[in-house]
């Protein structure tokens, strides 16, 4: 049965996924959904139909997408859905929204920070791919705001951050620093340690809910889900730890 994690507060169908309780063999051992990692197909149609049932929707369809590590979110409609591996067309975006009844929607990733979001009072959704790249050209915004174009309050949103790589391990140059600062209204002095080789160790998880509480989400309303991919190598895909040899994770999410 496939292994994952979910936020405590969500009411919807919801999760994110981890590397275990799949069927796929070798490198991709063993719960890989990665559509383009070069997975055995008819494994990865396998693992799609685990990790759907354990999160709780049935929809043999979804919502999925070419991730560019842009700030582009889709708001997510019928005519998007798909099957694993099956025909269909394929966004290119790294965030859906959508206030559609059986329309789920997921993002992929390995290193990179998976947010969901859920308003429930107006019955609208959100799966977000942030990696450090869409985080500094502001995908929050841009999730918030096509959230607010569906009806939902930023006040009304409830937001899992999920398993990514964490600070102890996510290296990064100042330019990111940079970036990241001028992304935020408020000094990100906490969000960062400084090296001695001149690199930095950055919290992204931390810019994301950050950004999320400067958008007017409630800070009472974002949790983090699961823990620091690179540190646990067995629980979860890391592109970093595996250097790139590997599979991917899903982050899920459905209006039932």
């Amino acid at each position: 049965m496939a292994v994952i994690e979910k936020a405590l507060n969500f009411k919807y169908p919801h999760g994110f996924s981890t590397r275990i309780g799949g069927v796929s063999t070798g490198v991709y051992e063993s719960l890989n959904l990665g559509m383009n990692r070069g997975d055995d197909k008819e494994l990865v149609i396998k693992n799609w139909d685990l990790f759907r049932k354990a999160s709780g929707i049935t929809n043999e369809q979804f919502v999925c997408g070419e991730q560019i590590h842009s700030n582009i979110v889709h708001i997510a409609t019928k005519e998007d859905l798909r099957p694993a591996y099956g025909p269909g067309f394929m966004n290119t975006a790294d965030g859906y929204v959508t206030n559609l009844r059986n329309v789920p929607i997921a993002i992929f990733t390995a290193d990179c920070v998976p947010l969901l979001l859920e308003d429930s009072k107006a019955g609208v959704i959100g799966a977000i791919h942030c990696g450090w790249k869409s985080t500094v050209a502001d995908i929050e915004k841009e999730a918030v705001t096509k959230m607010a174009s569906l009806g939902s309050d930023p006040s009304d949103i409830h937001a899992a951050i999920g398993p990514s790589i964490d600070i102890c391990c996510f290296e990064v140059g100042p330019e990111v620093i940079s970036a990241v600062s001028d992304l935020l209204t408020e000094p990100a002095d906490d969000l960062y340690l400084q090296k001695e080789n001149g690199k930095y160790m950055l919290d992204l998880r931390g810019v994301v809910k950050r950004r999320l509480e400067e958008l007017g989400v409630l800070p009472e309303h974002i949790e983090y889900v699961g823990g620091c991919t690179m540190c646990n190598p067995t629980r979860y895909w890391s592109h970093r730890y595996t250097g790139g040899v590997r599979g991917s994770q899903a982050s899920i999410i459905m209006i039932p």
